[in-house]
């Protein structure tokens, strides 16, 4: 979908809080209120914005346990394994990737526990070789991407 200066006004404006209304984004990406109406209707049947939704703090929730885990899958059988990791509700991200894995997950957990739960689980499904998990200790930066 083609996109233009005042539809990356209004999608910033939404990136920076996605509950503003019409009217305070009209006025962040200097156009009417008509205009962003229009162009947020068409941008969300474009599908090029996908949903809405709230940005949580879940240490602050008790997930202390951030790690990347990859994962080298045999038998070509990727997408399958690939779909049964992604069911976990602990799991944020699901990548195909270039090198010595075939797929990195990323993950966060309450404890140690839940982890050596989950990779014992991912470590018996078949197709799966190895795994090796890297915990984050520190984020330094997580942002989404300004136009």
């Amino acid at each position: 979908m083609k996109t233009d200066d005042k539809d990356r006004k209004i999608l910033n404006a939404l990136l920076d809080n996605s509950r503003l209304s019409y009217r305070q984004i009209a006025k962040k990406a200097l156009v009417s209120v008509a205009t962003v109406m229009n162009r947020i209707k068409r941008l969300e049947k474009g599908g090029v914005i996908k949903g809405y939704s709230a940005l949580l703090n879940y240490e602050n929730l008790g997930y202390d346990i951030d790690v990347i885990i990859s994962i080298k899958v045999s038998k070509g059988k990727l997408f399958q394994v690939e779909n049964k990791i992604a069911t976990n509700p602990n799991v944020l991200s699901v990548f195909d990737v270039t090198g010595d894995f075939d797929a990195v997950v990323i993950a966060k957990f309450r404890n140690r526990r839940a982890l050596d739960s989950f990779l014992k689980r991912v470590q018996a499904y078949d197709f799966v070789e190895r795994t090796n998990t890297t915990l984050i200790l520190n984020t330094i930066k997580t942002a989404r991407m300004k136009l």
